[in-house]
């Protein structure tokens, strides 16, 4: 059978092909819209979502995130182009980790905290899986700002409605 380390890299590829496809077509001149005074702005999610594609490489390399004492840095966006190069490079990093890292440490324990309040502890493979899970789901919310502005969605796991009228 093949490293589960491995598998999650096909994973993580695979969707990341389809997330560069929505990242791709966000407009630079929306990047202020916002659907709902509820909603983050189509840039910081977009950011948000380019990001989380660096999120299993740095849980393979750390312990934990501290939201108090956060290291994390997120590059500066400010065109498609920019939004594009950086998810290009959160993925290829995340990538690069699974593709060498040891399936042992997939069942060390990793921390999702902010100082003294833990909001989980969770094997490193269950965190992984979760931010595969936050990409999709922070995909889909894309989806829905990008139909609002009219503008036709690529298909994830197939053609979209978009795709199959043209």
């Amino acid at each position: 059978m093949e490293k589960l380390s491995k598998l999650l890299a096909k994973e993580l590829e695979l969707e990341g092909n389809t997330t560069r496809k929505m990242l791709s077509i966000v407009p630079n001149d929306k990047f202020d819209y916002k659907p709902h005074e509820k909603s983050m702005a189509m840039k910081n999610l977009a950011t948000h979502l380019a990001d989380i594609a660096s999120w299993p490489e740095m849980i393979l390399t750390t312990t934990e995130l501290d939201f108090e004492n956060n290291t994390h840095q997120i590059d500066e966006v400010n065109t498609t182009l920019d939004l594009v190069k950086f998810f290009d490079k959160c993925l290829e990093k995340s990538l690069s980790a699974l593709r060498q890292a040891d399936d042992e440490c997939l069942t060390e324990v990793w921390t999702l905290r902010s100082g003294a309040q833990i909001y989980s502890e969770d094997s490193k493979y269950e965190t992984i899986r979760m931010s595969m899970a936050q990409q999709i789901h922070h995909r889909a919310q894309l989806g829905v700002y990008l139909r609002l502005l009219n503008i036709p969605i690529p298909g994830s796991y197939g053609p979209s409605a978009d795709e199959m009228t043209m």
